[in-house]
């Protein structure tokens, strides 16, 4: 069946190189709810070219608004993470230029854990050392606490693409595996990054840690979906979307 997004309709802005997002997001998106993608360059992650990507966003957004989407998401965790409030900012600018309610990577992340009640986190990415420390140092602004974790040194979204899912689960488990026991440990894993291949990588891991599994990816399709106004719950990609 040709799902048309007659229940509602997601307009998201994901970065150039990003091949992973739209088929990972479709998917877990409720049925009668579709993705209208458009995209913004970004090619690696030094911080000139993560600024660069939101230098387009107003004629983007509005492109977006021609096709009707009920929510607008600036799709890039790299970015949304790059300052406390960037994400505010990226979503006022959306808002301004296309008079549709936006959101970011991290207003979905941010409302996942507080749903789920987390405070300490194992955050695993595939970022170079200055994206994954600026986002624990975004999550520390937000009252979240990395205790373990590991990053894979990966530069741009196409490569990214490329890392075989049982490696980003063989990161997790080593992470789980060295992180403090007991009221110090994690309470939760993040895999962090909308461009990596972890979608089915969630209920097996949830099963094998006992902990709830977040992606970047899983945190924004069930938080659109709150947004656009749905309560569906969709099966086989962790807690968070049963909830």
């Amino acid at each position: 069946m040709i799902d048309y997004g007659d229940r509602a309709r997601l307009g998201l802005l994901v970065p150039s190189g990003n091949r992973v997002a739209e088929p990972e997001l479709q998917a877990m998106l409720p049925p009668g709810v579709t993705a209208l993608v458009t995209r913004l360059e970004l090619r690696g992650s030094s911080e000139p070219e993560l600024l660069h990507m939101i230098g387009a966003l107003e004629p983007a957004a509005r492109l977006l608004a021609d096709a009707g989407p009920g929510l607008i998401a600036f799709h890039c965790t790299a970015v949304s993470t790059f300052a406390p409030a960037m994400a505010a900012d990226i979503c006022a600018r959306i808002e301004a230029a296309a008079g549709i309610p936006a959101c970011a990577t991290t207003d979905g992340i941010l409302a996942a854990l507080a749903r789920l009640g987390i405070r300490r986190l194992l955050l695993v990415t595939p970022y170079i050392d200055a994206v994954h420390e600026r986002e624990i140092g975004y999550l520390a602004s937000h009252g979240i606490a990395v205790v373990g974790g590991d990053r894979m040194g990966v530069d741009s979204n196409a490569e990214m693409a490329g890392i075989p899912p049982a490696a980003i689960a063989a990161r997790v488990r080593a992470a789980a595996a060295a992180s403090p026991a007991g009221s110090l440990g994690a309470e939760a894993c993040f895999i962090s990054c909308t461009a990596i291949r972890s979608a089915g990588l969630i209920a097996p891991l949830e099963a094998e840690l006992g902990m709830p599994v977040l992606t970047s990816n899983q945190a924004m399709a069930w938080h659109a979906t709150r947004r656009l106004g749905l309560a569906d719950t969709v099966p086989g990609f962790g807690r968070l979307m049963a909830l």
